[in-house]
């Protein structure tokens, strides 16, 4: 299953200038087997995108990027998150609790939104963005060389907010899953990998 697990809808994310039905679009075209919404500190594209992917019979699963006191965060399975911003480490551990999925994003990208050093002092995070498509290559090689010493979960994520961005980078996962409970399910039990674009697929890395 190829999945890219990082995205902003332009309805909810008032920097993206994508829409949810452009996203799927390009997503099919590209040969993914679904997408993550998870726009800045907001999950209200939920309902709306359950009845497109009833619609269009293309998973879509929501979750949120949460900008926590330390950096952003992904997060899935959870049904709420917090009105204000809060330690890194008092989120991770609401997802926790709630048996969800959390991920640092862009840990190392030059924009003061990552959790940078801070990944090796939260408890609890199941995973890092070591591909994200608005991070440079030196700053996803740090967050690579940081999950394989952490023994983090390797997550691979366009972060787009255009149509040229999106499956840029994605994540490889074992099995094909269509409701968002299997999905995170997945994400916990199985061995995920990064995946790049290369023009007319995709090339499954452990290394870059």
């Amino acid at each position: 299953m190829l999945v890219d697990m990082h995205l902003h809808e332009k309805r909810f994310s008032t920097d993206s200038f994508i829409s949810l039905e452009e996203i799927v679009e390009i997503a099919k075209g590209k040969g993914l087997d679904a997408v993550c919404i998870t726009d800045h500190d907001s999950m209200e594209l939920r309902d709306f995108a359950a009845a497109y992917s009833k619609k269009v019979n293309f998973p879509i699963f929501v979750g949120v990027e949460y900008f926590s006191l330390q950096g952003d965060i992904t997060a899935w399975g959870i049904d709420s998150f917090p009105d204000a911003r809060i330690d890194a480490q008092d989120f991770i551990d609401q997802v926790n609790r709630a048996g969800g999925f959390c991920v640092s994003c862009h840990p190392f990208r030059n924009n003061k939104r990552g959790l940078e050093d801070n990944l090796r002092r939260v408890k609890g995070l199941h995973g890092v963005e070591v591909l994200n498509g608005s991070a440079d290559m030196e700053a996803n090689r740090t967050a690579l060389r940081y999950c394989r010493e952490l023994g983090m979960k390797a997550i691979g994520a366009s972060d787009a907010h255009t149509t040229g961005q999106v499956g840029k980078y994605v994540t490889w996962l074992p099995e094909k899953v269509t409701t968002l409970p299997d999905f995170v399910d997945q994400l916990h039990a199985c061995h995920t990998r990064p995946a790049i674009w290369n023009g007319s697929g995709y090339d499954v890395v452990d290394f870059f």
